[in-house]
């Protein structure tokens, strides 16, 4: 089974999304998807209300998610770790311990050279159409994620 870890900030936006975007595009019986954030700001909670309405227009449930952080143990659980964006991609090689580590880490848009070097950008200050925007983005690179997985 491969292991696939979403990673962003606080795991109530970014990471979710693209935890259950992901998710439900693989089967449950060859891939594992799991979110966590660099931070501990909202260990436990669900994922921001607007995270949940977009991934509901599109088919997808992520309600039952709870927040955690990342720690060093998931590079051993993981065997791909994505991170959303520079920063959170700096905090986690910032843990790594060699490197083992840090080639299972990239930032997801790098997966997509239309998106090379981009960060997916947060879109918790912003509005439901900043929160779509990521969807989007997302999406896109879930499906590139899916067909280098499994072709």
């Amino acid at each position: 089974m491969t292991r696939i870890l979403m990673v962003c900030l606080g795991n109530i936006c970014r990471s979710p999304l693209a935890h259950g975007i992901l998710e439900s595009k693989l089967s449950d019986e060859l891939f594992y998807v799991d979110s966590a954030g660099t931070s501990n700001y909202h260990i436990g909670e669900q994922p921001d209300r607007r995270s949940i309405a977009v991934a509901r227009q599109h088919g997808i449930d992520i309600s039952h998610q709870a927040g955690r952080q990342f720690n060093i143990n998931d590079f051993d659980t993981f065997d791909i770790i994505y991170a959303m964006d520079q920063s959170n991609y700096n905090n986690i090689i910032k843990l790594a311990r060699n490197q083992k580590d840090i080639v299972k880490v990239q930032k997801i848009l790098d997966v997509d050279t239309n998106f090379a070097n981009k960060d997916v950008p947060d879109p918790y200050y912003g509005d439901m159409g900043d929160f779509e925007h990521v969807y989007t983005l997302l999406d896109a690179v879930c499906q590139k994620i899916v067909k280098e997985l499994t072709s």
